[in-house]
């Protein structure tokens, strides 16, 4: 992807400097990154030192000798179940409040650091009670609700491995996962709440394990909406019950550095799934890093809020382990930002007094298309910092998020990272960084990212070409669970020495990093290499649009052509002219090249019920094929509106 192939980004020259409050203030400062480039594994060191407390210190920062398998602190033990909970408690501050929980019929639960030392350790002796021990796999399947917290430390707790699994999959998802990790034990519940009723999670554990060979031998439930479900009186325990039964007494198991602390698959939509496997040490200590740097997160004085759910590795970073590292108080919310009302979000913020909000592009353009009148009713006035995850933010969706939700003056942390690597590796740093809307610009301290062109070689500002990892860093993945070579060929297998999971990047005039999506989401166009990011970008910049999605499809004369599906801002009206002028209008921020071949204006976009727009589904439309597997969309029916609407209008 050499610079000659890669169409020219938008020209974002607006920039926002730190004010010298928010820099006083600041965990972060410009002197990390002389530290991390002076001495790597020195710099490392002195987070793993300052985040995490160890029962045994380690030996060796890094071993890089069996690349790209890496260890991270060699030779040091410690328990991460011990460091979110225990020893926060030993420190005098059992009282503070960890998780203010918010169930979406309004029930309220207010948990603290003691609270949850408690349950933990109950839990973890449940788990005891049904054969878990050290090494042993625990697969989660539970909505939002402390519960999945618990359960994940109590794991942590035993040095048993936990795979969650987002309550929004099937049966057949479930049972992939259950079959691949062998895991001993399920732990459910029995429904959720979610736009205003229960959904069920229990029947779908039931049919993942009903299958001749199934490894689970018991399933612990959750009793979370009073629902009917079946029960095998022979395998499934009631949570309550369970821990009721238990001791509070459960010592946490010192465990290696190295020792495997999660396996969490990624959703592909063909082949055998893909378990990302995460260790102890190094990824707990860049989980609290970057929670403390990035997110700007002071443990006395904020109420942290990242909306993720916990079966997203976003949710296991920066709910579970980063802010509990931290000893941080923050939100956890099990609806949906539309139930009750479309103010639930801001009235949560007002309520309760967040000081920092970190969720997806997506949710912004989504509120974006509801209309500011609805986050102006309640008083944002305590947000602080707010955070961007997930997938690039548009320009403008950046600039409506700070004006409306952070007063116009909250920094905005736009961070770009993975599922295998863990953490933040590139983002702003508040107080730091002078920010420029839409892009993710640097990479944090301790983190070596490059751009580089189809020989590896890095690329000078204004090009663009693969943005890859040039060093190891402690919250990276060790591997794909029983499949060390898919792990070799998936990430480090077009250049040896560099990690690289997939991602299109640009540097700026800058230097500031602009990520532009999977490689995949690259167009070529009469030979022109064009981003659907940065065209989804220029939709978004016009004031009529709320949100796009631009897929490539094949194209007897170009090659590929881009076709776009938008959503208009609540107040925009559809005009028979409107189609043409957003396409001009790409034109016109871009270049012709550019231009949509179509665009068709919807209500809404396939999304998976973690906000993800499924561009794959909109790429057989418009291709012409039949839609793929429709089952991980929160509304499958949105698929049925797009085509019919597509064939009426050819």
């Amino acid at each position: 992807m050499a610079e000659e192939t890669l169409s020219n980004l938008l020209i974002e020259e607006r920039r926002f400097p730190p004010t010298e409050e928010i820099t006083a203030y600041a965990n972060g400062t410009k002197e990390l990154y002389d530290r991390a480039e002076a001495d790597f594994e020195g710099f490392w060191a002195e987070q793993a030192r300052k985040y995490v407390t160890w029962y045994k210190d380690f030996t060796q920062v890094l071993d890089w000798s069996d690349a790209p398998f890496a260890k991270w602190f060699v030779g040091g033990e410690l328990n991460a179940a011990y460091n979110c909970v225990d020893r926060h408690v030993e420190a005098g501050k059992g009282d503070k409040v960890a998780l203010k929980f918010i169930g979406e019929p309004g029930d309220i639960r207010d948990i603290t650091y003691a609270e949850m030392q408690t349950q933990v350790a109950k839990a973890a002796n449940a788990l005891k009670a049904l054969g878990v021990g050290k090494g042993d796999r625990v697969m989660i399947y539970l909505p939002m609700i402390p519960e999945a917290a618990i359960a994940m430390l109590a794991c942590a707790r035993l040095g048993a491995p936990h795979s969650v699994v987002f309550g929004g999959f099937s049966a057949d998802a479930l049972k992939s996962r259950i079959a691949d990790a062998e895991a001993k034990v399920v732990i459910t519940s029995d429904a959720g709440y979610r736009r205003g009723s229960a959904f069920p999670l229990k029947p779908a554990v039931d049919d993942a394990v009903s299958v001749e060979g199934s490894p689970v031998t018991n399933v612990l439930v959750v009793n979370r909406c009073d629902a009917e479900v079946a029960w095998n009186p022979d395998r499934d325990v009631w949570w309550h019950e369970a821990l009721e039964a238990a001791s509070e007494d459960c010592p946490p198991e010192h465990v290696d550095s190295e020792h495997p602390l999660f396996i969490l698959y990624t959703s592909g939509t063909t082949g055998k799934p893909k378990g990302i496997l995460h260790t102890t040490g190094g990824y707990l200590v860049q989980a609290a890093y970057t929670n403390h740097v990035v997110h700007d997160v002071h443990p006395d004085e904020d109420v942290y809020w990242c909306t993720a759910d916990v079966g997203w590795v976003t949710g296991h970073t920066y709910i579970v382990y980063g802010p509990m590292a931290l000893g941080a108080t923050q939100i956890m919310y099990e609806g949906t930002p539309d139930t009750p009302h479309q103010g639930r979000w801001w009235e949560i913020i007002q309520d309760h007094k967040v000081t920092i909000l970190y969720t997806a592009p997506t949710a912004i353009r989504t509120f974006m298309k509801w209309g500011a009148q609805v986050p102006q009713k309640f008083d944002l006035s305590s947000v602080r910092i707010l955070g961007s995850v997930g997938e690039p933010i548009n320009p403008e969706a950046w600039m409506w998020y700070r004006d409306t939700i952070g007063g116009g003056k909250a920094p905005i942390v736009d961070t770009w990272w993975q599922t295998e690597t863990g953490g933040h590796m590139i983002s702003p740093l508040p107080g730091v960084t002078s920010l420029c809307p839409g892009s993710a610009q640097y990479a944090i301290p301790g983190v070596v990212a490059e751009v580089v062109d189809d020989n590896a070689q890095p690329v000078e500002n204004g090009q663009g070409g693969y943005l890859v990892i040039t060093k190891p860093w402690p919250g990276m993945l060790r591997g794909i669970w029983g499949d060390p070579e898919r792990y070799r060929e998936t990430y480090w297998g077009r250049w040896p020495h560099l990690y690289f999971a997939g991602d299109g990047a640009k540097k700026d005039t800058d230097g500031n990093i602009w990520v532009l999506g999977r490689v995949d989401d690259v167009m070529n166009v009469s030979g022109h290499r064009l981003s659907t990011s940065e065209i989804e970008s220029a939709l978004v910049s016009h004031p009529a649009v709320a949100e796009a999605a631009v897929v490539g499809a094949t194209d007897e004369m170009t090659g590929q052509t881009p076709v776009a599906f938008v959503i208009l801002r609540g107040s925009s009206e559809v005009t028979d002219s409107l189609p043409e002028e957003l396409r001009s209008h790409v034109g016109k921020e871009i270049g012709a090249i550019a231009k949509p071949k179509s665009v068709m204006i919807v209500s809404e976009l396939p999304k998976t019920r973690s906000g993800k727009i499924m561009r794959r589904l909109l790429r057989d439309v418009a291709e012409n094929r039949e839609v793929g597997d429709v089952t991980t969309l929160a509304d499958s029916s949105v698929m049925d509106f797009i085509k019919n609407n597509l064939k009426a209008k050819k």
